[in-house]
């Protein structure tokens, strides 16, 4: 089967090597030629893996058109706040009833669009053909064929199921969900809530406080997730608690280390000049308050890393504040009936 993974990034180029092991032809597109023309004449991607041999089944490809003639199956793997143009410019190229994968773990600035709703808006494929995966996938462990899990979800549960089959190898184990939703709240929130770990570990604190952090931040991902008719046992499972864990404790997470150097007292335009690969969380978390604001959900965490992502503060203001406000039980009846989920403290 002919597959297409639009981006040639870290996270791209291990997804392609996943279609391949699964058995696929997989083309690998990319805006850098002399990135397209290194991965065809050594089988490498030296920017981002450069000790990983790609399979002969995979190509690079400089033009969008010849990437995306005949895809079964179209992943996107470019940065989120750069999705919408690049599907304004590519998007009609997609073969009709081609399934569209998102691996984009962001939400859209101004619009606070979910990676999902800007493919629905920006192309004529139907809702039914658009997926997302998210979970713990660390790009550096996937290419190294350690075991990993992940979610597919799509609303349509044969494509979900489709999907799964066609990603599967002895090393990538995918489930399926049909809660987009939630899935993709997870990608996206779990980003802010890596970058308050990271602040906490680069300003010396240990378990006790990063544990603290990620729990709670649980709990806003939640409860954001439920105003927004999530299934709160979504944020239970691998596209929740398990890419939290692994992006707020791994050092190989762009997210926790953007976080790490401020904590140890870096300015934001210091860490981003030494930052080669997006961080998610930095671009996404003012439109993830301001979603929370839209749903009339508290969140704390994510107010304060958008305080110090957007607005100045420093890593040890934001801890101030957030131990100093009012205490409060940690259980409470939430926002779905018969649900009860984290309270925000």
């Amino acid at each position: 089967m002919r597959t297409t993974v639009m981006g040639l990034g870290s996270w791209g180029t291990a997804f392609g090597l996943v279609l391949a092991d699964a058995g696929h032809e997989v083309s690998l597109w990319g805006r850098n030629q002399r990135t397209v023309d290194e991965v065809n004449a050594t089988r490498r991607n030296g920017g981002f893996h450069p000790d990983v041999e790609l399979p002969s089944s995979v190509s690079g490809v400089g033009v969008t058109s010849v990437a995306l003639e005949g895809a079964q199956l179209v992943v996107l793997a470019v940065p989120a706040q750069s999705l919408r143009a690049n599907l304004r410019a590519w998007g009609d190229q997609i073969p009709p009833g081609a399934v569209v994968l998102s691996l984009l773990k962001g939400l859209e600035q101004g619009s606070h669009a979910r990676m999902s709703e800007v493919v629905a808006a920006e192309t004529s494929c139907p809702a039914e053909c658009i997926g997302v995966l998210s979970g713990p996938n660390l790009a550096r462990e996937v290419v190294q064929r350690q075991p990993t899990a992940s979610v597919v979800a799509c609303v349509d549960s044969a494509v979900a199921l489709q999907v799964q089959e066609w990603t599967r190898t002895p090393y990538f184990r995918p489930y399926t969900n049909q809660d987009v939703v939630g899935v993709e709240l997870g990608g996206v929130v779990k980003n802010v809530i890596a970058l308050a770990t990271g602040m906490a570990e680069g300003m010396g604190f240990g378990d006790n406080s990063k544990a603290a952090i990620m729990t709670r931040g649980l709990a806003e991902m939640t409860r954001l997730g439920v105003a927004m008719n999530a299934d709160p046992l979504t944020f239970m499972g691998l596209a929740g608690v398990g890419d939290l864990i692994a992006t707020c404790s791994s050092p190989l997470s762009r997210n926790r280390t953007f976080g790490e150097n401020l904590g140890r007292g870096m300015t934001m335009d210091e860490v981003i000049a030494i930052t080669a690969q997006t961080a998610e969380g930095v671009t996404s978390c003012a439109a993830v308050l301001e979603l929370a604001q839209e749903h009339q959900v508290d969140m704390p965490i994510t107010e304060h890393v958008s305080g110090v992502v957007t607005q100045g503060w420093s890593p040890r203001d934001m801890v101030v504040s957030l131990m100093s406000r009012v205490a409060k039980p940690e259980w409470h009846r939430a926002v779905a009936p018969d649900a009860v989920l984290p309270d925000i403290g």
